[in-house]
Order: C-alpha cells, then sequence, then structure tokens
C-alpha cells in the first residue's frame, strides 16, 4: 500500500500478530504494542516500529484493537495509559475484538467525546485463516470511517461488511457463531448416521464438501471429526457464552429460536461432559455417545482448505 497513513496497534497476541504481519507485509507504517513487549518485538523484526504503551499511538491516524476481554479493551482506549489519555488522539479507533455491547457503546462514547471516530470490527477466523487472506469481519460505526478503513480491511482478509451504526456488528458476530455451532450439531449427527451405517467419516465429508451442502466451514472442520483432533480453534465454553448471549438478544427482540435454544443444551452438554477447553467440534462425540457408536480415530490426511 502507498501514500497510506499512520497506523497503530494495540494487541500482539496470535491473533493480532497474525493480523498485524498482513499490515506490515502491504507495506504500511505501523506502530504496535502489547502488554508484554516481548510479544511485539516479532512485529517489531518485520518493520514494525514497537512502542511501550497505547498512549504511544495516539498521534496515529488509525488505531487498531485487537484484546482478549472487555476489561482490556476500557485499559488500552480510556485507561491512564490508553489511546485517549492524552492531548493527541487518533482520528478513528478500529476494535477487531470480541467484547460486550456494552462495553463497546461506552468506549464509543468515550471515542465521541474527544472527537474520534469508533469502529466495531470483531473478526470471524483464527490465524491460520488469517494467514491464508480468508478472515472476515462485520464493521459498524460511521461509515466515512468505515470508508477510511476499507483499504486496511481489504489486506486483512477478504474485506469486511459493512452492518450500520453503532453496535450492529456486536449482533452479528454472536448471530454467526451461534450458525457455526447450529451447523456443527447438525453436522456431528448426520456424520454419526453415515458412520452407523457402515460409512467411513472420511468418505462421507469428501461427498459432502463436495456437494453442493459442502462449505468453507464444513470442508475446515472435517479434519477434526476423520482424526478426532480437537485442539481448540474455538472452545465449547467460548460457544455457550455466544449461545447465552444470542438467547438473550432473541428474548430481547422477541424472535423464536428453537433449534437455536437446543443447541445451547447440547453445547452446554459438552462442557459438562469434560469437553469445556477443547475445540467445540467435540459435539460429534456427544452424538455419537447418545448413539452408542465410539468413535476412533481415521488417520486419514484430510485438507482444511487452507492450503499449509
Amino acid at each position: 500500500m502507498t501514500g497510506t497513513a499512520h497506523v497503530g496497534w494495540i494487541g500482539a497476541g496470535r491473533m493480532g500478530t497474525a493480523m498485524a504481519r498482513r499490515l506490515v507485509a502491504a507495506g504500511v507504517d505501523l506502530s504496535v504494542t502489547n502488554r508484554t513487549r516481548a510479544k511485539a518485538e516479532v512485529l517489531g523484526a518485520l518493520g514494525a516500529t514497537v512502542v511501550d504503551r497505547p498512549a504511544d499511538l495516539a498521534t496515529s491516524d488509525i488505531v487498531f484493537v485487537m484484546v482478549s476481554a472487555n476489561a482490556d479493551l476500557e485499559e488500552v482506549v480510556t485507561g491512564p495509559n490508553g489511546v485517549l489519555s492524552g492531548e493527541n488522539v487518533p482520528r478513528i479507533i478500529v476494535d477487531c475484538s470480541t467484547v460486550s455491547t456494552e462495553t463497546s457503546a461506552g468506549v464509543r462514547a468515550a471515542c465521541a467525546a474527544r472527537g474520534v471516530s469508533f469502529l466495531a470490527a470483531p473478526v470471524s477466523g483464527n490465524p491460520k485463516v488469517v494467514a491464508s487472506g480468508r478472515l472476515t469481519m462485520a464493521v459498524s460505526g460511521p461509515r466515512a470511517a468505515y470508508e477510511e478503513c476499507a483499504p486496511y480491511f481489504a489486506e486483512l482478509g477478504t474485506g469486511a461488511t459493512y452492518v450500520g451504526e453503532g453496535e450492529g456488528a456486536r449482533l452479528v458476530k454472536i448471530c454467526h457463531n451461534m450458525m457455526l455451532g447450529i451447523v456443527t450439531q447438525a453436522m456431528a449427527e448426520i456424520t454419526v448416521l453415515a458412520e452407523k451405517g457402515g460409512i467411513e467419516r472420511n468418505a462421507w465429508l469428501a461427498f459432502l464438501n463436495d456437494s453442493v451442502m459442502g462449505s468453507m466451514f464444513t470442508r475446515y472442520k472435517s479434519p477434526a471429526f476423520v482424526n478426532l483432533d480437537f485442539t481448540p480453534t474455538f472452545t465449547s465454553t467460548l460457544l455457550r457464552k455466544d449461545f447465552d448471549l444470542g438467547m438473550h438478544a432473541a428474548y430481547e427482540h422477541g424472535v423464536s429460536m428453537p433449534v437455536s435454544a437446543l443447541v445451547t443444551e447440547l453445547v452446554k452438554a459438552t462442557i459438562g461432559a469434560g469437553y469445556e477447553n477443547q475445540d467445540f467440534a467435540v459435539l460429534l462425540l456427544e452424538a455419537a455417545r447418545a448413539s452408542g457408536v465410539t468413535l476412533e480415530s481415521e488417520n486419514v490426511v484430510v485438507d482444511d482448505g487452507l492450503g499449509g
């Protein structure tokens, strides 16, 4: 990217590093900070400028945030050493974290008081998805700020979807994650049916993924289903949190969601079975147990569709 603004980046965890790495590779003038400076130095070695505090990014034009929790977002933006703590402030702050609507709205109000545009831009993906260039995000906030940031969103992945003003992007992310759970539960039940009928999981899933019912997601989850590798990309505990938030939103808006309600209980059951810190694809194991099926790894190399 040529002729770009100066960009700040807060958060050098696994996702933050993967995303910021793409901006550095695109030639963006990037300064980065992280609570543990050593993690930010990885990006420094690639050409980013490493600074000590979020406040040191206040002279940036745009500041991206990718942190873990509500309190972290508040600290890096409105805390004593936050981006808004000094005389200078950026024009735009883009929060890619997954935080509550209430926290996001509070930070948005603090930004507005300083004349800073705030974009909620929660992302869908993990570091491997980022590396493959397939990260997606929903964005809500001032349309003009979104348009200014659009070139950076395009460098981070397949681009972004503008969903309106305010906190709309937070609801979009919750809806998205509920869909992940529902699709995975359906995929699990039907895979167990195929297995009990004598079909190898890898054969059934190969057929599914090549059919009109297959998707990038079903292909991505196929290795876990075939080889029972539940190394977490998104845990059952985190999925339950999003289902709880989604069902609360459904109650508030008067939306009937019987399938979502059932899957909420099934996700809770996986946690009760001891799978709270494993990937939510363990829904497959509970579907098998309910049908009296004991699964074993097929030890077959399966393409997840992401390359690498």
